[in-house]
């Protein structure tokens, strides 16, 4: 299997590329059309501002390329968001593979914005994600959130429940990362590769 890892202006790619060594995977890192639209398996991960990665993107020409890959694609973080349609980061207009908006947390009864930290998950009905991973906590660091929509495959709750991971046709999605978040996230990984 050949997996390719979007490169872009992203903080988390070399914690995702430990993760997948760790799981014996071959992976390039690049912004190449030709080789991310030749993998079997494309991550597209995240950590960062949506207006800026967004510009990047356009810029590279991967913004058509990511919404028109058919292999698994899966969203980690800011992945997931920019894969939406709207996120009130900066107000930027991203990729709209889910037609769903990105939201600011409000803080709320002592719990901070940016949400970090460790939390539930709970799996919906005919989720992509293992079963077993229903009451299992994944490490989440963000500020915007995706509501709960008919795409979500896992809810979890902070501030207000939000939707932990999306999926729509060959598009997988997650908040958190499962490349911090043990053996949970190396069930996820699974989850994914094993698609």
């Amino acid at each position: 299997m050949k997996l390719a890892i979007i490169k872009y202006n992203a903080g988390n790619i070399q914690s995702v590329s430990f993760a997948l060594e760790r799981l014996n995977v071959d992976f390039v890192i690049t912004d190449n059309p030709e080789e991310i639209k030749n993998a079997d398996k494309v991550i597209f991960p995240g950590v960062g501002e949506a207006s800026t990665t967004m510009t990047y993107i356009h810029a590279k020409k991967l913004d058509q390329l990511i919404v028109n890959l058919k292999q698994p694609v899966l969203g980690i973080c800011l992945g997931m968001q920019l894969m939406c349609k709207h996120s009130e980061e900066n107000n930027t207009t991203c990729l709209g593979i889910f037609d769903e908006p990105v939201k600011r947390f409000i803080p709320k009864d002592n719990l901070k914005v940016p949400h970090m930290g460790w939390n539930e998950l709970s799996i919906t009905k005919n989720s992509w994600l293992d079963v077993a991973l229903e009451n299992q906590h994944v490490y989440f660091v963000h500020s915007y959130y995706v509501p709960v929509n008919d795409h979500t495959s896992a809810v979890t709750q902070y501030i207000n429940p939000f939707s932990a991971s999306l999926q729509k046709d060959n598009f997988y999605a997650v908040q958190f990362h499962p490349e911090k978040s043990a053996e949970a996230g190396v069930t996820v990984l699974q989850s994914f590769l094993s698609l």
